[in-house]
Formats: structure tokens, sequence, C-alpha cells
């Protein structure tokens, strides 16, 4: 028996037997081609390019969900990209390369630029860029492709890494879990993952050469433990464990379809986090009271250029549409910090968690954010529009920002474009700064939405993406629950809607705190919305306010969680 540590990015336990993916190696000729051969080898190419696209298309056929669908649409983009075309073409015919060494050389340039700019969700996109590759060298080479769309039967997928295009056609029905050498929690393995809800270990070291074919394997996605060939005393035990966690899952469900409500029947409006306004994100979110966050910044992430107002448009109207008259708070473009656009390249900075990003980034480049604006004002006749503008420091911001929203509507009035008059305004409060002059905001907002993701690293002073400081980023960190306390009370008293939208709304620990501190609205994933709402059934109201209490009364982290526990 061997056990292996990794990083668990997918909760739940695997056990079945491994099925090893080795994709395609290119062999890539170093040879120059005869000046004569030079217009039979573009033909070559073009062929090859052909196909790709073709296999692309197939591919994005088979796809249902938003994030393997924007995966196929970026790759389409990047082989129809006319930098990248006449790049390869161009070493054809002047270097007189074969074109898989020209292709090679021009997307291995593209993709180191992205990996040295220290940016960890560039460093991610350049896997797109080798995916794109590969699939053009194989055929060229005229191998057939290894799909993993169709498995013979259950297994735990092993392999040194899974590209996007690999992961976007999972045959879900036969993938037990997932384990890799690489990868990260920002890799788009990651992201699949979690929204195929299928257990995965990525950043194993030295899986490939202990994993052997057809052994068995158990792997735990919370803990990121990965057991080859274990046991029958581990076995039985992981069996048990793996029990518990489908029993807890299954018992959660029974309260989709209930009401967000305590024990003694205190209402709370529990709503989604959403990325899109595809119909396989939106199914099932129905059951939602509200949107609490529409990530905007995902129309752009997965997009191969920057969406214009018109594609902006379609998208906040769909969601405005699908909800009414629930409301949609759509946060304007936050990119920065862990968020970069490949096509829009951002100035280098030392620390971008507090450089120029979001709001910071929209009054930097004016056009972005109008553009923006417009579509949403457009969109807002169509539903409830809520708009909440991210990382705001002070009330200068928020001033600022209500300046460029109102000349926007000026524009629309000038150009008769009728756009709603009951759109709601607010903040993201992310910044301690911002948190600690609640009291002001409350007064100069309609609403606000506190994102504990970013306030809590802000506050612990511990970069949440970076894995050597993870014991420094503490989610329930005594503070974080005192300044929470402070932002609720001063806009309960404001009578301003105040709502959760990080990590921390839909924690089945932390919700019940939120609930009794005086927050009437929590927004998650679409996952958690069961056992959030299973967790306020359970207590009573005074018992809520009572636990807050000795939560915000704790010493440590440990306390806290203990509390809550």
């Amino acid at each position: 028996m061997i056990t292996l540590k990794g990083k668990g990015v997918c909760s739940g336990i695997a056990i079945g037997e491994i099925e090893i993916y080795r994709p395609f190696i290119p062999n890539i000729s170093q040879e120059t081609i005869r000046q004569e051969d030079v217009p039979g080898e573009l033909q070559r190419y073009e062929a090859a390019m052909a196909a790709s696209c073709s296999e692309l298309s197939a591919l994005e056929a088979l796809t249902d969900t938003p994030e393997s669908s924007a995966i196929i649409s970026v790759h389409l983009d990047l082989l129809n990209d006319p930098s990248i075309d006449e790049s390869v073409r161009g070493l054809i015919t002047e270097s007189r390369f074969p074109a898989d060494r020209a292709a090679d050389l021009t997307f291995e340039q593209s993709a180191g630029l992205l990996e040295s700019c220290g940016d960890d969700i560039l460093a991610e996109r350049a896997a797109d860029l080798r995916d794109v590759k590969r699939r053009f060298l194989r055929n060229y080479a005229g191998e057939k492709e290894a799909s993993l769309s169709r498995l013979s039967r259950p297994v735990i997928l092993a392999a040194h890494d899974l590209l996007p295009s690999e992961t976007a056609v999972l045959d879900r029905k036969n993938v037990l879990g997932i384990v890799t050498e690489i990868g990260g929690m920002t890799s788009h393995l990651a992201i699949l993952a979690k929204s195929y809800d299928i257990p995965a270990v990525l950043g194993v070291s030295g899986l490939m050469e202990s994993a052997e074919e057809a052994m068995p394997v158990i792997l735990n996605g919370g803990d990121g433990r990965v057991i080859l060939a274990p046991d029958g005393d581990t076995r039985r035990a992981m069996e048990a464990e793996q029990a518990r966690h489908l029993w807890e899952k299954a018992l959660a469900a029974e309260f989709m379809d209930k009401p967000g409500a305590t024990a003694d029947g205190v209402p709370l409006q529990l709503g989604v986090n959403i990325g899109s306004s595809r119909p396989e994100e939106l199914e099932g979110t129905e059951r939602a009271d509200y949107v609490g966050l529409f990530r905007t910044e995902f129309l752009y992430m997965n997009s191969g250029h920057m969406p214009t107002e018109e594609e902006q448009f379609e998208a906040y109207k769909k969601a405005l549409l699908f909800y009414a008259p629930r409301p949609v708070t759509l946060r304007t473009l936050d990119i920065g910090g862990d968020k970069s656009l490949p096509y829009y390249p951002l100035p280098h900075e030392e620390n971008p968690f507090l450089g120029c990003r979001a709001f910071r980034l929209c009054m930097e480049h004016r056009e972005l954010f109008r553009t923006q604006l417009r579509a949403a004002l457009r969109a807002s006749v169509y539903g409830n529009l809520w708009l909440m503008i991210p990382m705001i420091g002070s009330l200068d911001d928020i001033r600022r920002a209500k300046e460029a929203l109102a000349e926007v509507r000026a524009e629309l009035d000038a150009e008769r474009i009728p756009y709603s008059g009951d759109v709601k305004f607010g903040i993201m409060i992310e910044v301690p700064a911002i948190a600690l002059i609640a009291d002001k905001v409350a007064q100069e907002v309609d609403f606000a939405s506190v994102g504990t993701n970013d306030l809590c690293q802000y506050l612990t002073a511990a970069d949440r993406g970076n894995p050597g400081v993870a014991q420094y980023y503490q989610s329930y960190h005594p503070a974080l629950f005192r300044v929470l306390c402070y932002v609720s009370e001063c806009f309960q008293q404001a009578q301003k809607p105040l709502s959760v939208c990080g990590e921390l709304g839909g924690d089945r620990l932390a919700a019940p705190v939120l609930a009794g501190m005086g927050f009437q609205k929590l927004s998650m994933p679409l996952s958690s919305l069961p056992y959030v709402k299973q967790a306020l059934a359970g207590r009573t109201m005074p018992q809520l306010q009572s636990l807050a209490e000795a939560v915000c009364a704790s010493a440590t982290a440990e306390e806290a969680e203990n509390c809550m526990r």
C-alpha cells in the first residue's frame, strides 16, 4: 500500500481501479524543407488546421456545462487567431520550417510569454495554447484522437496532466475520480471537476511512477490523499467514510426545495452565485430567492476577445428574464489580482491584489466600464437589476462610481434608449477600510454585499492564492467575524439590504453564524444551497444569536470553529 499526497480540489471519496491516460506525444521534425516543397507544406498545414477545427466543433456538441463549452470556444478562437496563423505561415515560407516545427515554435513562444508574467491565471491559460498545439500536431501526423468521452467501465483516471479539451468531454458516467501529477486550484481541471462533482486530487508528485493500469486505488478529494493498492482494513474504513459522505449529501438534498428558514420560522433569503447566463448554468437555480452575484468577468475570461456591448447586453438580458421579478446582482468587471485576460494584458505589478484591479482598473480604462454599464442599463428593462461595484475602498470611490453611472444614464437618455429607473446601486465590502466606515457607506448606497474571500485575505495579510501562507489565511478568524458583525449592525440601523456572497455565505458552519449576526441574505454556489438550508433549519434564531456572540468572543480561529461545530 502506497499513500501519496496532493491537493484536494473537489471533495468526495472515490474507490475503484486506475486507468492511466497517456496522450499523443509528437515527434517534431528539426530539418528544413526545400523551397519547391513550401506550397505543399502550406497545404498540409491548412489541412491539419481544418481537421483540428472540425474536431473541436464536434466536441462542442458533446459539452453540457458552461465551463466545458467555454473551453472549446476559446480553443476554436486560438486556432483561428490571425497572429498565430501569420507566424506559422511565415516560418514555413521564409525559414522553410516544416509545419509541425513552425506551429510548435509559435505556440510555445506564446505560452512562454503567458507563463513569464508571474500570474497564476495566465500561466494556466498557457495550457490552452499547448492543448491546441498538440491537437494540431496530432492531426499533422495523421494520428487518431484518444478520447476520454467514451470509457468502457467505471475508473479513476490517472494522468500526468489532463488538458482542457480532454476534461471538457469526460465520460462522466464512468469517471469515478481524477488524479494528476500537476494542476492547481485555478486550473481548468479543478474548475471542471467541481462543476461535474467528481472527486479530484491534483499535484500528486510521483503518481505516474507508482501507479499501474487497473491497480486498486482510493482518493479523498477532501484531504488530498491518494492510496494505491489499499489493504483490506484501509479499504473498509474508506468505504464507511464514503457511505457517510453520500448519506450526508442525500440528507441535505431533501432541503433543496424547502424555503430558507430557521427552526422557529424566521425566513432568510438564499441566493446563488453564477458566472454566465447559459441555460446549463441557470438550470436548477430557480430554487434560489435571488442572484447574489453574477460574476461578469467570466464573460470576458471565457471569450477570445473583449465582449462587445451587444454581447454583454444579451447575456445580462437572459439572466434578468430568467429570474424576473427576483433580483439579479450584477457585479461589474472584477479583473486583476487573481483574474486576468489573455487578450488584454495588464502591466506587471509586484502586489496585484493591492494594485490596479476591479473598480480601480475600470477608472483607468473608462471605456471598459462605460461599455459594461451601458449594456447593463439597457438590459435592466427585462428584470430586476441590482448593480454592484467591487474593490471599493472609500466614499470617494463610491461617488466616482455614481458619477460614471449618471454619465451613462445621460448618454442613454440623449439616445432615447430605455432603461429601468429602479436599478439598485451597491458595492462589495471587501476592503477593511470600507468595512470600518460601514455606517457612512450605508447612507450612500442602496445595498451592499460582503466578499469574505478578499476581506479575509486583507484582514489577515495572507494571499489566499499562495499555498505558502495558507495557514495564515484563516477564514474563521474571530477578527473577520467581528468586522462582519459591525457591518451588519450598521446596515440594520440604516434599514438597507446586506448580503454575503463570499465563501462564508455557502459555508454550512459559518452561515448560521451570519444569520445570527443579522444577515438576512446569503448567496452561494448552487451545490451549497441544500447544506445551508439544512444547517439553518436545525436551529432557532435565539440559538443562532448566541452562537454568533460566542464566535465573536473567540480568541482564535480554532476556538471559533469549535463553537460552530
